[in-house]
């Protein structure tokens, strides 16, 4: 039977937090003795929002752009019970969202 798997998703809009967060679950992984595949960088999402400068509606139409960017990880690890337990105590750092889907 082989042995089922765990995707681990990262997404930030950081991009050294979220890296710092892979290099624990590397640690991790290597500690314990178990195959990881990754982290696989997916595309960066980018939010971009035009504002008016303007506080009203007189005068010429000046615009800002601001963007936001969202960068995301993937990782693919086996579903070891003790590896597991540790990556779920991994301190998260503010910004940094983690997902585990456990597949068989």
């Amino acid at each position: 039977m082989p042995q089922p798997k765990a995707r681990i998703s990262l997404s930030g809009r950081d991009p050294a937090r979220v890296d710092s967060v892979c290099k624990q679950i590397r640690d991790i992984s290597s500690k314990t003795g178990i195959e990881m595949a990754g982290p696989i960088p997916l595309p960066t999402k980018r939010l971009k929002v035009p504002v008016r400068k303007g506080p009203d509606g007189g005068g010429s139409s000046t615009i800002d752009h601001w963007e936001m960017r969202i960068h995301k990880r993937l990782i693919d690890i086996d579903a070891d019970e003790r590896a597991l337990r540790q990556i779920m105590r991994i301190q998260v750092p503010d910004g940094v969202n983690i997902e585990i889907v456990l597949k068989a």
